[in-house]
């Protein structure tokens, strides 16, 4: 057979192929094969990022969990256990936090006359008087969440807030002064994460700070890279908004565990992870992890939970540099502490712009920078990156609409309580409650360390939060939280490892003895004895006994929203 009469041949079985191909079974043919292939891929991707034993680990704690949830809405009696359990709870929680008596007022409706201001000063008084722990905070027992510079500080800010009571940035034109603070808040922030050239944008919190840095890297991979399937890969210790960008946006959120020594995200791990649909790395500085709903003896739950590490930031550079893709470096809890460790004598690998790679930071402001609540700043590298977090509607009826971050009105009053406690404060007073605070967390770690032996301190903190764990058989760490609760410790509650720790800040300065005593005899207190039903360890417990723990606590967690709406 000559070469041509070869080369027919081919040509004709090519065509009969294709013919083929263009049938019904033909089509049906190349979506099957189409579809397992992505299946295929994802699940290579997955091994890849997780390891072979994590995966199977995964697909095992999957399945028997759809396997338990087919049994609570298919057999009566499973059923019917699960939401007792859950009636239960519900009424738990309304008990704590809606207040009950003849002395409690609700007001569900508009007074049929308007009301004096002595009369709603009183009312927010007695309002406050069917709590008796309103003022609680004050006594610097609560981790984290209460960050009150001081009554002085407090006085600047309502000065700053009054004052602009009625601005709203959304009309610059109107309130040129608030337009003018927000973009020195900026600016200061730039300047403290050493890229004055650099840009950014105010927001309501660090959530926001953080959704609006995945929804910007989004909108610059589809423009820049063509990548429609976008992947965000963090560390599992990384703040739960991430998660909560992925739900909104679309985007697969790759979760790589901690190392359990060192509590800093696993490099190699994160390197295995990234393909062609990877748009941004994710590190903390220092992080802030969420994870389980925690209640504490008659107080009100809190979400907040951290154990303080900081991820090895310019590793993390150098694989967003060679892959072409985004950094963002969480600082939203580290915010005004992480800055100046190094002026404060605690020298710390760099974390910030200096950092190549790194192209977005959260920094909340109102965190150690002692601002109002509901203020954060969100930082790029270039404006060309901040263009793609805007959002605009160049042909709406009323106008071009445009707005820079998720909301439109926004309140100008804290921009203008924001810049006006970081005038007040200054470089210098940054520095100094940097000082305070950290003398204050080296001291719990140096305790625990050298006084406590049946406790260890997670990793090695550099900042602010102290995270520990038991380091004897004999001594649960939740019943000791449970126990610290009892004496009117808030601390938050970590898992896997177990452990309790608490962010340090201004108020805790002043009690830190107390804290070190009290967790002596705690630890004393619960050794050797059974765990008991503490909130924290019946909680945590419920959280990791099963693989429909976690499920049973997310139940948790929307109950105590649905109760927060309760008038």
């Amino acid at each position: 057979m000559s070469l041509v009469q070869r080369a027919q041949q081919s040509r004709a079985g090519l065509q009969n192929a294709a013919k083929g191909l263009l049938t019904l079974s033909g089509v049906k043919t190349i979506l099957f094969y189409y579809v397992l292939s992505r299946y295929f891929l994802k699940a290579y991707r997955h091994v890849i990022a997780t390891g072979m034993k994590q995966s199977v680990t995964d697909t095992w704690k999957w399945a028997t969990l759809n396997v338990i949830l087919l049994s609570i809405r298919f057999v009566p009696s499973a059923r019917r256990k699960v939401e007792l359990e859950m009636a239960r709870v519900r009424s738990d929680i309304r008990a704590k936090l809606i207040p009950q008596g003849p002395r409690v007022v609700r007001h569900l409706s508009l007074p049929p006359d308007g009301k004096s201001v002595d009369w709603i000063v009183g009312e927010m008084q007695r309002m406050d008087d069917e709590s008796e722990k309103t003022d609680a905070w004050k006594d610097g027992k609560v981790s984290g969440a209460i960050y009150h510079g001081g009554d002085d500080v407090q006085a600047v800010i309502m000065a700053a807030m009054e004052r602009y009571c009625v601005s709203n940035p959304l009309h610059p034109d109107v309130f040129p002064a608030v337009r003018k603070m927000e973009a020195e808040v900026v600016a200061m922030c730039l300047r403290m994460y050493n890229h004055p050239d650099g840009c950014g944008v105010t927001t309501s919190g660090g959530t926001e700070s953080i959704i609006m840095s995945c929804k910007a890297h989004r909108e610059w991979a589809k423009a820049v890279k063509g990548i429609t399937e976008p992947e965000i890969i963090v560390a599992s210790s990384a703040h739960a908004a991430f998660d909560k960008a992925g739900h909104y946006f679309n985007i697969k959120i790759v979760k790589i565990p901690v190392n359990h020594v060192t509590r800093q995200a696993d490099i190699g791990r994160i390197k295995r992870a990234i393909n062609s649909n990877t748009i941004m790395l994710v590190g903390s500085a220092v992080n802030f992890p969420v994870r389980l709903l925690s209640m504490y003896a008659g107080q009100r739950p809190t979400l907040v939970i951290q154990d303080g590490a900081m991820d090895d930031i310019p590793s993390l550079g150098q694989l967003a540099k060679k892959h072409n893709i985004g950094l963002h470096v969480d600082c939203c809890l580290g915010s005004f502490i992480v800055p100046f460790l190094e002026k404060a004598g605690y020298p710390t690998k760099p974390f910030d712009f200096r950092v190549p790679g790194v192209t977005a930071i959260s920094c909340d402001t109102h965190k150690y920078g002692f601002a109002p609540k509901g203020s954060s700043v969100i930082m790029y590298r270039n404006t060309d990156l901040r263009q793609h977090q805007y959002f605009v509607v160049p042909d709406w009826a009323g106008g071009v609409y445009a707005s820079p971050s998720i909301a439109g009105s926004r309140p100008g009053a804290i921009i203008a309580g924001t810049w006006a406690v970081m005038q007040y404060m200054g470089e210098d007073g940054y520095l100094a409650s940097c000082k305070s605070i950290m003398g204050c967390a080296k001291r719990i770690m140096a305790a625990i360390r050298s006084e406590i032996p049946e406790l260890y301190v997670l990793g090695n903190p550099p900042a602010s939060v102290v995270a520990f764990g038991s380091a004897s058989p004999n001594v649960n760490v939740h019943a000791v939280g449970d126990a610290m609760s009892s004496r009117g410790w808030h601390l938050n509650a970590l898992v896997n490892p177990p452990g309790l720790h608490i962010a340090c800040t201004r108020l805790t300065v002043g009690v830190v003895e107390q804290f070190i005593a009290d967790l002596k005899e705690c630890v004393e207190q619960v050794k050797g004895k059974p765990t008991g039903k503490g909130n924290m360890v019946t909680l945590y417990g419920l959280g990791s006994s099963s693989a429909v723990g976690h499920t049973m606590v997310a139940k948790v967690a929307s109950i105590f929203l649905d109760t927060m709406y309760i008038a």
